[in-house]
């Protein structure tokens, strides 16, 4: 009886994967067998520890990884490739619309969530520049008891954190405006101001990584000539929006500490301090207004 000849286009995954990492490589796309893995976890709806990598993909799952391939070798990001990336507890729709949500604005999060003298009540919490909503949804999923405005001034970024918050099931618990830093806050009515605001230097933004420069939008990388644009309009901003002993927490650049600082002891915030994240990078920046 006559078989049929074998398939040399039928390889296994992890053959695959490997071939598609050195196709990255030689792009010089970084931490490629990486990528590459993530992308197909996602695809095969798995861990990425558990990957069959012995197993032959289907035609359509094979498509799906070099469609995606195609596209990281391009330079876009893994987190647009996916369009989701989890933070915190929660998994996001990522796409070019807004920044992608960062490991360094999970600890901001956690910053808010240490200020014990924050949850007495219902606080009212503003995120400014929300984005993806990645702060504004992770504090209302976290905190059930606090109130969240979220604003942005691009509306392409805030229907995106909408649509997050509706496929969360999060869109009663947030008020999303259209607007620059406190937007519609009534003075003196925020407990607390959040915010990762653009803080690149706009030369420095130039000078980015393609994955970064090319793809994210610059409006919420770019804080103008020195990187403070941003922060010091919403610095002052906030300190007409917070009630008295309201907080501001922010995210800032490794080298903007002393800067900002000046800032918000300028504004006439109190026990303003500077925080490092958990590499040990100045990160963060907190006050008090009295």
């Amino acid at each position: 009886m006559e078989t049929a000849a074998p398939d040399a286009a039928a390889h296994s995954l992890g053959e695959l994967l490997a071939a598609g990492a050195a196709w990255l490589s030689r792009r010089g796309v970084d931490d490629a067998r990486l990528q590459c893995e993530w992308l197909a976890a996602d695809i095969m709806h798995c861990r990425r520890t558990a990957l069959p990598l012995d197993a032959v993909p289907e035609p359509d799952t094979v498509a799906a990884l070099r469609a995606g391939i195609v596209r990281l070798a391009n330079g876009e990001p893994l987190q647009y490739v996916l369009g989701n990336w989890d933070f915190r507890a929660l998994t996001l729709a990522t796409d070019h619309r807004a920044l992608i949500p960062r490991p360094e604005t999970e600890g901001l999060v956690a910053l808010v969530l240490d200020e014990p003298r924050l949850w007495d009540a219902a606080p009212l919490i503003c995120d400014v520049g929300t984005g993806t909503g990645a702060i504004a949804l992770s504090l209302a999923h976290e905190r059930p008891q606090c109130r969240v405005m979220a604003t942005d001034c691009e509306g392409a970024a805030l229907s995106l954190a909408r649509e997050n918050a509706e496929r969360l099931g999060l869109a009663g618990r947030v008020i999303f405006v259209l607007g620059r830093n406190c937007a519609e806050a009534e003075p003196g009515s925020l407990d607390a101001v959040v915010s990762n605001p653009p803080y690149i230097a706009s030369a420095t933004v130039d000078a980015l990584p393609r994955h970064i420069r090319d793809f994210e939008p610059r409006t919420a990388l770019d804080g103008g000539a020195d990187g403070l644009d941003i922060i010091r309009s919403l610095v002052h901003d906030a300190a007409i929006a917070l009630r008295r002993g309201g907080f501001i927490f922010l995210e800032i650049g490794d080298d903007q500490g002393e800067a900002v600082l000046a800032l918000l002891e300028g504004a006439g915030f109190s026990e303003a301090a500077i925080l490092k994240d958990l590499a040990g990078l100045t990160r963060y920046a907190k006050g008090r207004i009295e």
